[in-house]
């Protein structure tokens, strides 16, 4: 394949290569991307956007570039956050603070699309007008929902909304797609078993939570079906468990069960919802004791809309990006998902490194090649839509 078009210059990859390199030695977590949010704004001011609202939603912005003339509305975004994870590469821009890093790649895709920022200031858009929305806390599943929420978001109201993901084990560079989900449904719950502590001699003068607990996780067993490539794939995976105390002439009285749940769509994680509780509801009755429940960490879907995806696969071939179709969605949450159901859009990936080390992983960097791709991805997709 011949080498892909690229849309930023030389010294303007340089430049964020740069910018990457200080977001990464000042990762900040979920919810707390002050800092982060005030180097981003500084480089894209100097790229003059017509508009920028701070403050949504958290440390969230939108920066627009408004052509003056009736077309489209579209609107690209990228996360501000990093992750609660100690870091163990050695190279000089390494994390600065203990405990913090991006190890989701987040650093690459604000660079993304402050590449996009640039290459709008040079060729402003012709009609309609682009948002770049600049996200807090995808981590923790607060941030998209929390945009939404927020009134002021009121006023963007886009035709089309695009995102890309890093993706380690993908060739680097290449453009991954797919129709329809592309990223699973997702949340986390914690149930609280209120029994009643005693003699551990006289176990039946209490209500110990061992069976309520061992009687929903073997439900959970039953229920799961970790088989990505089929359309009802549902996954419990047990994350916590705690019991009493370590005092062995106690009974326990009290215990804590977390699990987080996955699906393919929102429909199937309606369903797997409703048998959680029932197990729950099952275990509470059997032994008579209240169970109380928590949900948290919740990411919808992202449903791909055919028309969306069509624009990434063509502003792929326009580009001469190598191009992989996904057999079916990744596993992992994505917030991004909320704004997928509720805008027609996309979310696609950006291959890694076949030997990049793992999402998540301590030892993970974003490969600062592929903003390149990324840039010109999200560029040629104005180009499309905004003829």
């Amino acid at each position: 394949m011949s080498q892909a078009q690229k849309i930023l210059s030389d010294s303007q990859f340089q430049e964020l290569e740069n910018v990457r390199k200080e977001l990464h030695r000042h990762p900040e977590v979920s919810g707390n991307e002050k800092e982060t949010a005030k180097r981003v704004l500084a480089f894209l001011e100097k790229n003059s956007p017509d508009s920028v609202v701070k403050g949504i939603g958290g440390y969230g912005m939108v920066a627009t570039f408004d052509s003056g003339k009736e077309g489209p509305t579209l609107l690209f975004r990228s996360e501000l956050d990093a992750l609660p994870i100690q870091e163990i590469n050695d190279f000089d821009y390494k994390s600065s603070y203990s405990g913090v890093s991006h190890k989701c790649g987040h650093d690459g895709h604000m660079c993304s699309l402050l590449g996009l920022a640039v290459s709008l200031h040079q060729n402003p858009p012709q009609k309609g007008k682009v948002h770049l929305l600049f996200q807090p806390a995808e981590e923790d599943g607060e941030g998209a929902k929390a945009m939404l929420a927020d009134p002021v978001f009121d006023q963007f109201q886009p035709d089309y909304v695009f995102a890309y993901h890093n993706l380690p084990g993908y060739k680097l560079g290449e453009v991954v797609y797919r129709q329809g989900s592309f990223t699973a449904a997702v949340k986390s719950v914690t149930f609280k078993f209120h029994g009643k502590t005693a003699h551990a001699a006289e176990p039946e003068h209490g209500k110990n939570p061992a069976l309520a607990i061992a009687h929903i996780l073997q439900g959970c067993e039953k229920a799961t079906n970790n088989e990505p490539a089929r359309a009802d794939f549902k996954l419990i995976t047990p994350i916590h468990i705690e019991m009493g105390e370590i005092a062995y002439g106690i009974s326990a009285g009290y215990g804590e069960l977390r699990l987080t749940i996955r699906t393919w769509t929102q429909e199937f994680m309606h369903e797997l919802t409703e048998e959680v509780m029932r197990l729950a509801k099952e275990a509470s009755d059997q032994y008579g004791m209240l169970i109380s429940d928590e949900w948290s960490h919740e990411f919808s879907a992202n449903q791909n809309n055919d028309s969306a995806v069509l624009q990434v696969v063509q502003a792929a071939e326009a580009l001469n990006i190598q191009l992989k179709q996904r057999d079916y969605p990744f596993k992992f949450g994505e917030d991004f998902g909320l704004f997928t159901q509720q805008f027609r859009g996309a979310m696609f990936g950006i291959g890694s490194g076949e030997d990049c080390p793992a999402l998540h992983n301590p030892d993970y960097d974003f490969p600062d090649s592929i903003i390149q791709n990324a840039s010109s991805m999200f560029y040629q997709i104005c180009q499309q839509l905004l003829k």
